[in-house]
């Protein structure tokens, strides 16, 4: 690596090979070479005069990109497509006339992002997926576990560790949803030329129609996209019949119906609220582990010699969950930018997307790439202070319990308001001598039960008293919950799912 020149640390501090893979430059001038072949095939399907031999020599040379001549021209043209179907025919030579035949630019790069952000999106849903998988074991594992809930910040009626557990995993649920929305709603951009209007395949096809619109179904098939069954049939058994696709509806060819020179920039804008969506889920989690840790309840992974701070020896800082808040930060930033280019794309398209969008959609997928890398490190390495839980538990049941000593009052006949004004009379002055340290805070069980036996008003008796100090009691159906959530939704999406990649390597 050149230190002498900037490097993203999405280059190999934080993003995965297969991620910055997608959206590398081997990865993208290859598949401006495939696209080329597949043109060049299709055009020689439906008639043109082009022949075996030229398009073998292209396949040749789809991976073996000249970039020393390719750069070279592009200084010369100041236009990198055409730069590299110069560098492209310098190889291919037989082909070298043919090469973008009837296509402007934006047929090799447009599909190109969309091929990359299929892929993208593809390897995000099964990071996401891995996470679901860590995330239910977990919560089944800790469903029964009590620990203090809390609202406003402040202690709160007891839930159970993997009860709160799955509320994080409900939102990733909720991610994976809207990803696979997104997913399906992808389409090629086909090649139309430089407005969309199909004008130069008009012209190379003789007025023909219903090639111009096989041209294009035949492209999309050879990337993975759908087409009706009839149409691979005839292109499995090396024939075609333009025809055959003029009854067809556009929603059954994953190619969009009508664009401009470019594919509709709001499936960028889509595609990254799909990954904003995602890195609040991470927040949240993360940012509930460092409140967590700052109380010593739980604690995100520490490896054997990590350094938590430089000047202080003993800290364990929350690193992780700190690092997965500032990525899922930026990223909550980017559709702001994917909005205003789907919004100000004038007409039939204009150019001030491009330098944008070679920027944010790669940082977009590689910053969520490496959120998603971290948050299954977090949740497999979590470590739960069983000790600390159950102490803080312990220090704050008494309070906890105050609505279960009410209605247990109430059950033996006593008035409901009149008990909520005695007992919240009671707790607040114990709550007042714990802090002012007249009581120690493993007095207050005594107090509570010894006051509340006291009181002629309330009909119930320190052993009462002390059977509702029973976090196991506290919980409610969070155990149930936990169960008929798992259960139902989530094994049902992991039973169903394939490529579920669990990947917790974090490089620093």
């Amino acid at each position: 690596m050149d230190t002498s020149v900037y490097h993203s640390p999405f280059d190999g501090r934080y993003t995965s090979p297969e991620m910055n893979h997608i959206f590398s430059d081997d990865r993208k001038f290859s598949t401006w070479r495939r696209l080329w072949v597949a043109l060049a095939k299709a055009e020689k399907t439906l008639g043109l005069n082009i022949t075996d031999e030229q398009i073998a020599e292209m396949e040749q040379y789809i991976n073996d990109i000249n970039y020393d001549v390719a750069n070279a021209r592009e200084k010369e043209v100041r236009h990198d497509v055409m730069a590299h179907v110069y560098a492209f025919g310098q190889q291919a030579k037989s082909a070298a006339g043919i090469i973008h035949l009837g296509a402007t630019s934006c047929y090799v790069t447009d599909n190109t992002d969309i091929l990359n952000i299929r892929d993208a999106l593809q390897l995000v849903r099964g990071k996401l997926l891995g996470i679901i998988k860590l995330l239910a074991d977990f919560a089944k594992k800790e469903k029964s576990m009590p620990t203090l809930g809390y609202t406003h910040y402040q202690p709160a009626t007891p839930t159970t560790i993997g009860k709160r557990a799955s509320l994080w995993l409900q939102n990733f649920v909720a991610n994976l949803r809207e990803l696979d929305f997104v997913i399906s709603q992808l389409k090629m951009l086909g090649c139309r030329g430089a407005t969309g209007s199909s004008e130069t395949f008009m012209k190379l096809f003789h007025g023909d129609e219903p090639k111009c619109k096989a041209l294009e179904v035949i492209i999309a098939s050879q990337f993975g996209f759908t087409v009706p069954d009839n149409v691979l049939y005839m292109l499995e058994h090396t024939f075609f019949e333009p025809e055959a696709v003029l009854n067809i509806f556009p929603e059954d060819i994953q190619v969009f119906p009508v664009s401009g020179q470019t594919y509709p920039r709001n499936l960028d804008f889509q595609a990254l609220n799909a990954l904003a969506a995602i890195a609040a889920s991470a927040h949240k989690m993360a940012q509930d582990i460092r409140l967590l840790q700052h109380d010593k309840e739980i604690e995100e992974p520490f490896a054997k010699n990590q350094i938590g701070s430089s000047a202080m020896a003993y800290k364990r800082n929350p690193m992780r969950s700190e690092r997965i808040c500032s990525l899922a930060r930026f990223i909550s930033g980017l559709p702001t930018m994917a909005w205003q280019t789907a919004a100000t794309q004038m007409l039939e398209r204009t150019l001030d997307d491009s330098a944008g969008r070679r920027v944010y959609i790669p940082d977009a997928f590689r910053a969520t790439d490496a959120v998603l890398i971290l948050c299954s490190n977090v949740i497999d390495g979590l470590v739960i202070n069983r000790g600390v839980i159950n102490a803080r538990l312990d220090a704050e049941l008494p309070f906890m319990a105050t609505e279960a000593i009410i209605m247990k009052a109430v059950e033996k006949g006593a008035d409901r308001q009149t008990m909520h004004a005695k007992i919240r009379e009671i707790s607040l002055a114990l709550g007042k001598s714990v802090k002012d340290g007249a009581i120690s805070p493993d007095r207050v069980k005594n107090e509570m039960a010894f006051r509340i036996n006291d009181d002629s008003l309330i009909p119930l008796t320190c052993d009462e008293v002390y059977e509702l100090f029973d976090a196991s009691k506290l919980i409610g159906r969070c155990p149930g919950q936990v169960d008929d959530y798992l259960n139902g939704t989530v094994n049902a999406i992991l039973a169903d799912s394939q490529n579920i990649v669990v990947d917790t390597t974090v490089n620093v």
